[in-house]
This record gives structure tokens, C-alpha cells and sequence, in this order.
């Protein structure tokens, strides 16, 4: 079955991508993507057989790693990326733990910004290192200290950019050229910006990883992950760890991101604007000591931001007056924010990163990242942008 763009004529636009990319009607010419609930696949032949687990020749094999939905999926998040290959995995932790587990080895070395993701730093930190694989973590935005940290054995630089929950950046075409320089992978986390406000791969990046959890879904329903790079690494390596160890997306969230996919472009711009809208409000308050916005001026990543990102994306985090006790104080007042961890989602969530998302670091972790006991993290969903200030204004008007 044809892919519908092998035989459209012309490229098509990223929002046309995001719709269409990857689809292959079958037989019943369903309009809808159809869920590939199996988990094995019938052969014609035991020569057939054979030759599709040798790999001599395409087609389905078992559904831990060939799945039609899954499939479609991945080119669609292929075609966005502008990367050649994509591999979908269980959740987003999945795709960083297969990125690494299938191209590193013991010995080999890691440099990370300090400001990613809790559960990166823990993975990182806790159990890559109990393989022989060692870890040194940098300020984001700092190029020397990534060059400083590199040695010999450097294999992968790790940034996530905007970072969770700061929004801090990083120069991608200056660490890309680092990176290539000292024979290095760049690997980013786009899982913020998505495909629909940044392009790494196109800024230099070698691989990108997304929790597809978060705004690829963008309804809260479904947990996932994917890897996208190159068809060498991503196509053969990462594909052929995640073969063996199976921390496959099953097809029915592959079904629902495909879904999520479809309107990404058009929640992106509307999470961006309501971010921005917010920021300016919070920035005004009294009980507010700072906001952290890349789409603000103030912002001392802004300028990058807005030469690399095509919006600044829905995550807003700012620091109240008086600590932690002030912190939940605002976080109970509200109605109609989600006091939750996730992100992403149609409905604007509230989390308190210290004690929540980045609360199994260590204290000194948590400070080197700026992560302290009065930031609060809010990832603006869809709502009337007058009723999240409101609802926030219950809170931050005690304090």
C-alpha cells in the first residue's frame, strides 16, 4: 500500500504532515486510521516466514516491534521531524533509556545539561552508571562548560531545550558543531517546543526524543515515547534494542497519538499564545518574585528562543513570595487548575517541581538546577485565558 505522498506530486506543508503523513488505507479504504490489534501476523508461506525474520524481506513479523498502527505513527513523527527513521517506545523514559542502551557502551561518557527532566537525571545518575557508563552534568546555556566536560570517552551530549520547568535554552547549531567536533551524538528532547515549534534535527541534532505522553497526545490519555534520527541509528540501532528488549508503544495509543497529531500545530500556537498572556500577567503581580517565560523579554533566553523556536510553547513556571508554605497555598486555592505532574494536556495543570517532578534530587541538585521550594509550574492549556488568571489570582492575591 502507498503512502498517499509517494504519488501527490509536491511536498506538503507541516500542517497538512501532521494530518495525513504515513497513512496507507487498506482494503476497506477506512478514512480513519485503523488500530492493528494483534500481536502476531500470519504468513503465506514457511519460505515467507523466514525471510521476514531473516530480513530479507519487509512486512509484519510480531507486534513488540512491526505493528501497522505503530507504524504510521512513527512515519508521521518521521515526517515532522524531518528525520528518516522513528522508533516508538513505551513512554518517553523508554526512548532515552533505548537511545542510550543501543548506542553506548561501558566506558563510554555522557555530558548532560543540569536542567532536564527529574527522571533523566535519575536514570542517568542512578542506573546508567551501574552499566559503566559515566554522566557529567553542565549549565544548559554555558557552550564552555559543555567543551570543558567533554573528554575522550564523550559520546552523547543530552540536552532538553526549553528546559523543564525554567524554559532555559540552548545554542542547537553551536552544540551541534561542538558535538561533531569531538566525534559526539547530539541528542535532544523536544518534548516542549514538538516538531510544530522547533526542529533540532535541522539546527544539527543527531537524534530527538519526545514523551508522546505529553503534547503529541496533548489530551492527557495515553503514555509513550519515540526516538527519531537517522535510519542508521534510529532505523537499525535503536529499532533493534527495542526488538530484543521490548519497550514497545502498544497500537492503541499509537492510534490515540495519531489522533493528538492531527490538531498539534493548531494547539501549539493556541498553548504559546495563552503562555504568553499568562506570563505577562504574573509578571505583574506583587506576590510574584519571578517568572520564567522564554517568550518574555526578560527572559535571558529569549532572543535564542525566538530565533530557533517558531513560538515559545505552554509552560509558564514562577517563583512566590514566601517559600514553599506560600507555594501550596496558591496550588489549593484553585478550582479549576489540576493540581497535577503532567503537562501537555487540553486542561491547564499545576505542580509544585521541588517536591513533585524533581523531588527524588537531591537538594543540591535541585538548587544547581534553580529548582527551589517557591517555584511553581503551570502548563497553560486551552481554557479562557481569564479563567486561568483568575484561577491563580485566588491563591496569589493571599500571598
Amino acid at each position: 500500500m502507498e503512502d498517499l505522498f509517494d504519488t501527490w506530486g509536491r511536498d506538503p506543508g507541516f500542517d497538512t504532515l501532521a494530518v495525513r503523513a504515513g497513512q496507507r488505507r487498506g482494503s476497506e479504504q477506512e478514512h480513519s486510521d485503523p488500530i492493528y490489534a494483534t500481536s502476531s501476523f500470519v504468513f503465506s508461506s514457511a519460505a515467507e516466514a523466514a525471510a521476514r525474520f531473516a530480513g530479507e524481506a519487509p512486512g509484519n513479523i510480531y507486534a513488540r516491534f512491526t505493528n501497522p498502527t505503530v507504524r504510521t505513527f512513527q512515519d508521521r513523527l518521521a515526517a515532522l521531524e524531518g528525520g528518516e527513521a522513528c522508533v516508538a517506545t513505551a513512554s518517553g523514559m523508554a526512548a532515552i533509556l533505548s537511545t542510550c542502551l543501543a548506542l553506548l557502551r561501558a566506558g563510554d561518557h555522557i555530558v548532560s545539561s543540569r536542567s532536564v527532566f527529574g527522571s533523566t537525571t535519575a536514570l542517568f545518575s542512578n542506573y546508567l552508571t551501574r552499566f559503566g557508563i559515566q554522566v557529567s552534568y553542565v549549565p544548559l546555556g554555558d557552550l564552555a562548560a559543555w567543551e570543558a566536560a567533554m573528554g575522550p570517552r564523550t559520546r552523547m551530549l543530552f540536552a532538553e531545550t526549553p528546559s523543564n520547568p525554567l524554559g532555559e535554552v540552548v545554542d542547537l547549531q553551536a552544540l551541534s558543531r561542538l558535538a561533531r567536533s569531538r566525534d559526539a551524538l547530539l541528542v535532544v528532547d523536544n518534548c516542549l517546543c514538538t516538531p510544530a515549534l522547533q526542529h533540532p534535527l535541522g539546527l544539527g541534532a543527531d537524534l530527538v526524543v519526545h514523551s508522546a505522553t505529553k503534547y503529541l497526545d496533548g489530551q492527557g490519555r495515553c503514555v509513550g515515547g519515540a526516538v527519531v534520527g537517522d535510519a542508521e541509528r534510529v532505523g537499525k540501532e535503536v529499532f533493534g534494542f527495542l526488538r530484543t528488549a521490548g519497550p514497545s508503544m502498544s497500537p492503541f495509543n499509537a492510534w490515540v497519538f495519531l489522533k493528538g497529531l492531527e490538531t498539534l500545530p493548531l494547539r501549539m500556537r493556541a498553548h504559546s499564545a495563552a503562555a504568553l498572556e499568562l506570563a505577562r500577567w504574573l509578571e505583574g503581580h506583587g506576590a510574584v518574585e519571578r517568572v520564567h517565560y522564554p517568550g518574555l523579554e526578560s527572559h535571558p533566553g529569549h532572543h535564542l528562543a525566538a530565533a530557533q523556536q517558531s513560538g515559545f510553547g505552554g509552560i509558564v513556571s514562577f517563583r512566590v513570595r514566601g517559600g514553599r508554605e506560600a507555594a501550596w497555598r496558591v496550588i489549593d486555592a484553585t478550582r479549576m487548575l489540576s493540581i497535577t505532574a503532567n503537562l501537555g494536556d487540553t486542561r491547564s495543570t499545576i505542580t509544585h517541581p521541588a517536591t513533585t517532578t524533581h523531588g527524588r534530587l537531591t537538594p543540591e541538585q535541585r538548587a544547581e538546577q534553580g529548582i527551589d521550594e517557591g517555584l511553581l509550574r503551570v502548563a497553560v492549556g486551552l481554557e479562557d485565558a481569564a479563567d486561568i488568571r483568575a484561577d491563580l489570582g485566588r491563591g496569589l492575591d493571599q500571598v
